[in-house]
């Protein structure tokens, strides 16, 4: 897999905008996150370690935060979504049924905080 860049060019229109805007708010949140990997993703990665993945699955986008804890942080705010499904580690929704904002930049801080503790 290649950089982020990469993954953004080779999507679907209709995709890389909802995916672009995830990255676009994680770096607003952590300027220093740098294009890297994890597990083998491309992903934002901040002082070593993994932030965030966004990435185009076959029946949904994924965001990866590499952390079940980041997750529960926000599945409360998730909770009246519909089309929003949320695993241990993952959270799933349709291009059409994006990720609120405020609910992404709450993800992206809970990660950056373990990360930086």
């Amino acid at each position: 897999m290649g950089t982020v860049d990469d993954l953004l060019a080779d999507l679907d229109p209709a995709d890389r905008e909802p995916i672009a805007h995830l990255y676009a708010i994680a770096r607003q949140e952590v300027p220093d996150a740098e294009q890297g990997l994890g597990y083998g993703m491309p992903a934002l990665v901040y002082r070593g370690k993994p932030l965030i993945s966004v990435m185009r699955a076959k029946k949904h986008i994924g965001v990866y935060p590499f952390s079940p804890a980041a997750v529960s942080a926000v599945a409360d705010a998730l909770a009246d979504h519909p089309g929003i499904g949320l695993d241990k580690g993952t959270i799933r929704f349709q291009p059409d049924q994006p990720l609120p904002d405020d609910v992404v930049r709450a993800l992206v801080n809970a990660r950056r905080v373990q990360i930086e503790g």
